[in-house]
């Protein structure tokens, strides 16, 4: 049987007189790669952020993991936030810390040892092949490498699911490529659940099991790459063009 980690049902949020989701409905599998595709302002990184409660949704359901967020207190949560990674578009790294010392950050409240944070460090670095980076500052780090160590971060807390937001923006064509490659290797090694929110169509093609588009604040499309390439309707087929 297979395992549900999200499910959102009937999800509305509007800014003022904008509505910017309409009717979301959408179920996460377990180890599953999500897609999510739309036009700039179409409500994807909203849905993310409603998704780990930093933005509250004006009606629906949302769970992860088994919890409803919306019910949670804010200490319960943090608790379900440690279960999720989320790779901002930048990278998000504080530029005046080392690689390393950006790694031990989400590790500031384990009570383990010196010798365990390093350890865990270097391992983290190994999973996106830049352990000899350990010791460089961000802004010694090409664009790719700053994903890299960002995915690198967000793996160190060993997440269930992880939320990656254009993941392969600002980067160029083989560089995406390398990223989009290291995301399916992620989900096979550590078998997470990931909901992939980008513009870059042979991202969306190299990483998702399956694709929703977003369009208007609803989800109008579903299926898997092939399946939206070839649909009859020929306003889903323009984002494969």
């Amino acid at each position: 049987m297979e395992k549900i980690l999200v499910e959102i049902e009937h999800l509305k949020k509007a800014f003022g007189s904008k509505n910017v989701l309409m009717d979301i409905n959408l179920r996460i599998k377990e180890g599953e790669n999500l897609v999510v595709l739309g036009k700039s302002g179409s409500g994807k990184s909203v849905l993310i952020k409603c998704m780990v409660g930093l933005i509250e949704p004006d009606e629906g359901k949302i769970s992860v993991l088994g919890k409803c967020i919306g019910d949670l207190k804010e200490d319960e949560l943090n608790q379900v936030r440690k279960k999720i990674g989320f790779l901002f578009q930048s990278g998000a790294l504080y530029d005046s810390m080392t690689v390393r010392e950006n790694l031990e950050f989400p590790l500031r409240e384990l009570k383990s040892k010196k010798e365990e944070k390093d350890q865990l460090v270097v391992e983290a670095l190994q999973h996106v092949g830049l352990e000899e980076a350990i010791d460089k500052m961000p802004s010694e780090l090409s664009g790719g490498m700053r994903k890299r160590v960002g995915l690198a971060r967000t793996l160190i807390l060993k997440p269930e699911i992880i939320l990656y937001d254009e993941p392969t923006t600002g980067l160029d064509p083989i560089t995406s490529k390398e990223i989009s490659k290291l995301i399916i290797e992620i989900q096979k090694k550590h078998n997470t659940s990931s909901v992939i929110i980008t513009h870059d169509v042979e991202c969306a093609r190299i990483t998702g099991d399956r694709l929703v588009i977003i369009k208007e604040g609803e989800c109008v499309a579903e299926g898997t790459f092939t399946e939206l390439q070839s649909s009859k309707d020929e306003w889903v087929r323009s984002f494969f063009e």
